[in-house]
């Protein structure tokens, strides 16, 4: 029967590898964002973030595997120690010895899973507050470029009225010195006649 502390270490195994495999999926998830982000600085960024958290990952892998190489080779040298005893009382008090180092390296290795699900699930968090983050800013973004994309319409629309009315006003006013140049003509052939009338 196992006994609660290979229960609980199991569990923080089981734990620690559900984390490993969230921060996985975390990670890809940036990396495809990354991909989707039309300004190079968006994608620089997410892609160094990305860097990162892989960075903080593979940290904590190796660091379970650290300490889960630490315990096999506890269990595996208290074993051999125990292979090897002779005496009885000697046996006794040495497996007493070695049951109480085991525990205590059990309890230490326990403790060390712990921290490292806990990291694990703190980077858990990290990624997703990163990740909401960035579809924020992603989709503000594209608020604003549509705006832009609005705007440049507004502009050239107003662009081409400014430029009809140029021409209007161009035309306006040609049409006006052709009145002006016509009515003088009249009023200079109008005295002309009046004043003088023999030529």
């Amino acid at each position: 029967m196992a006994s609660s502390a290979d229960v609980h270490v199991r569990i923080c195994g089981q734990e620690i590898i559900k984390y490993d495999l969230e921060i996985k999926a975390l990670v890809q998830d940036l990396e495809q964002m990354a991909r989707e982000q039309d300004r190079e600085t968006d994608r620089l960024a997410i892609l160094s973030e990305t860097e990162s958290q892989r960075r903080q990952m593979l940290s904590n892998q190796t660091a379970w595997r650290k300490a889960n190489l630490a315990c096999k080779l506890c269990i595996d040298h208290s074993e051999k120690d125990e292979l090897l005893q002779g005496g009885d009382y000697q046996s006794t008090r040495q497996r007493k010895v070695t049951k109480e180092c085991l525990v205590e390296t059990s309890s230490n290795i326990t403790e060390s899973l712990m921290s490292i699900s806990r990291m694990m699930s703190e980077q858990v968090k990290q990624s997703e507050d990163t990740i909401g983050t960035l579809a924020t800013s992603s989709r503000t973004v594209l608020e604003t470029n549509e705006e832009f994309k609005s705007m440049t319409g507004t502009i050239h629309f107003g662009r081409k009225l400014i430029l009809k009315y140029n021409r209007r006003e161009l035309t306006d006013k040609l049409l006006i010195f052709l009145a002006l140049a016509l009515f003088f003509a009249t009023v200079l052939y109008i005295l002309k006649k009046r004043l003088f009338p023999f030529i």
